[in-house]
């Protein structure tokens, strides 16, 4: 089998060579304006030192549970620069102390009943792509770690309703593969695809690739179903209810700290029979934000939105620098063209009248274009961060979302306070991922030479800054990352303290012990 890099994104036989890595630094020069350093190479696995496990698996559940060194650390944290910068130089500060498998919905129970004996804490593991330190263990007890990568099954499919029955460990491409056998897809493709699952999804309330109507998780959620301390938490499923608090709502967005969700009812729908695509040039960003409103606003509903600064076209290689990009694209479920003609045309028409240059439209699901090599370097992203790092590149990201009537300021003040922290040195891109009528969804790249060894420090620098300029312009300190731990001094600021004091209630009520990933939402 397959095994996970120890330290970045992907797998082991993923990883390039040396001399791969250098023929880079040419097009770093080109692209970035400054020069690439000597490749650095991870710390090979057997020679890093973890701490030894300070609890041991009782016999019964000693068949699931693993210490391996590989196992610890691949689950000892997610995928944010600062998790990639320790585990590159093989530091590990918060491994878990063991590595549980569960089989079934016993198995979670008996672990969490371990962990009630043992005084241990548990972080329930989807696909170990968190961006904002959710699935370390900062506290001091006993960690396990609660993989749920063998709860991965479509258990039924419902083609009526169409909706699905979903195990919560089935990975994006394991999960669309059994829905494709009999044609159908649940339609969600966050860049994390690759390795993050529907629970992971519905914990923190995930985006997907989709920029327009159904851009959340929670608008495919049927129902769900937990394993808590205190008993299984599972909603009647129902197209829609108004019967008090949604047990859903609930759960959707817990990360963690309520129970641990092992199966969800997902609506699906038939694979799509026909697309339309095009790209849009605009002189600006802000041009093109406009076209973006005006399109949403006409409830034209495409299903690709995505509107790109001049920088990023560039350096992503959609475009040569002069223009911002607008990726634009549309798909039905049957074979008839038409609809989605006439809506092309109508998008393409509202661009025109805010100043975009339109390319020919493309039947089909891929072509040529921009937006074609955009897409590819979306989807490669987290493998060319790794890559970036190893050449003495920093690159990260953040999101947030305003309303449209604050978008040029909100744009214009978050932007000046990274640019301001970066203090000169790099630069800052910003593309449109999702839009909705009232407003969309700003995604920040960060790109900078890295001080080696003060890389968590120069990124800091520039998050704290553009998250307190996001916070004093009225934007949220997450889209579709999630809170975990990094953000929560933003988050409980953002947060109305009576909801506080009533999700600290929810949590005392069914985690009594504080057993679940303590520290992400709320205090221990």
């Amino acid at each position: 089998m397959r095994r996970r890099k120890h330290w970045g994104w992907g797998f082991e036989d993923e990883q390039p060579r040396a001399q791969d890595l250098r023929a880079m630094a040419p097009l770093l020069r080109d692209q970035l304006g400054f020069q690439a350093q000597e490749v650095e190479e991870p710390v090979p696995l057997d020679q890093v030192t973890l701490p030894e496990p300070r609890i041991a698996a009782p016999p019964a559940l000693a068949g699931i549970c693993d210490t391996s060194p590989h196992a610890r650390a691949t689950h000892a944290q997610g995928k944010a620069l600062a998790d990639i910068v320790g585990a590159l130089r093989g530091s590990f500060p918060n491994p878990p102390d063991v590595v549980a498998r569960p089989r079934d919905e016993a198995d979670v129970e008996a672990v969490l009943a371990w962990a009630g004996d043992a005084g241990a804490r548990v972080i329930p593991y989807g696909g170990g792509t968190s961006v904002v330190g959710a699935i370390e263990a900062r506290f001091p007890e006993p960690a396990i770690s609660l993989d749920l990568g063998a709860l991965d099954r479509v258990l039924e499919l419902d083609d009526v309703s169409r909706a699905a029955r979903i195990q919560a460990g089935a990975a994006g491409p394991r999960l669309e593969a059994q829905l494709a056998e009999s044609g159908m897809t649940m339609r969600f493709f966050p860049q994390s695809f690759e390795f993050s699952t529907l629970g992971g999804w519905v914990a923190t309330r995930a985006g997907g690739h989709f920029a327009t109507l159904w851009t959340h998780v929670d608008d495919l959620v049927e129902s769900v179903r937990a394993i808590t301390p205190a008993g299984t938490w599972e909603s009647r499923r129902l197209p829609g209810s108004g019967a008090g608090v949604s047990p859903d709502r609930m759960l959707l967005g817990s990360e963690g700290i309520l129970g641990v969700i092992t199966e969800a009812w997902v609506r699906v729908q038939p694979r799509p029979g026909h697309r339309e695509s095009a790209s849009v040039r605009f002189p600006d960003l802000l041009t093109g934000a406009e076209a973006v409103r005006a399109i949403v606003q006409a409830r034209l509903h495409p299903s690709n939105c995505r509107l790109i600064d001049p920088q990023e076209a560039r350096f992503t290689g959609a475009g040569d620098g002069s223009a911002a990009l607008l990726v634009l694209g549309f798909e039905g479920v049957d074979d008839d063209p038409a609809p989605l003609e006439a809506a092309m045309a109508r998008a393409r028409a509202l661009c025109a009248q805010h100043g975009g240059i339109a390319d020919e439209a493309r039947a089909g699901s891929a072509g040529p274009g921009g937006g074609e090599a955009w897409k590819d370097t979306f989807l490669r992203a987290p493998h060319l961060r790794d890559m970036l790092l190893q050449l003495g590149v920093v690159a990260e990201t953040f999101e947030t979302a305003i309303t449209w009537e604050r978008f040029a300021a909100f744009h214009a003040a978050v932007t000046g306070a990274a640019r301001e922290a970066l203090g000169g040195d790099g630069m800052v891109t910003c593309r449109l991922t999702h839009a909705y009528q009232d407003g969309a969804a700003p995604y920040f790249t960060v790109l900078m030479p890295a001080r080696r060894g003060e890389e968590v420090e120069q990124w800091w620098a520039v998050k704290r800054a553009a998250s307190d300029a996001i916070a004093a312009a009225g934007g949220t300190i997450t889209h579709h990352h999630a809170v975990g731990r990094d953000h929560r001094p933003w988050y409980d600021a953002q947060r109305p303290d009576p909801f506080a004091a009533a999700l600290r209630a929810a949590k005392a009520a069914v985690d009594p012990q504080g057993l679940l990933n303590p520290g992400v939402l709320i205090d221990p």
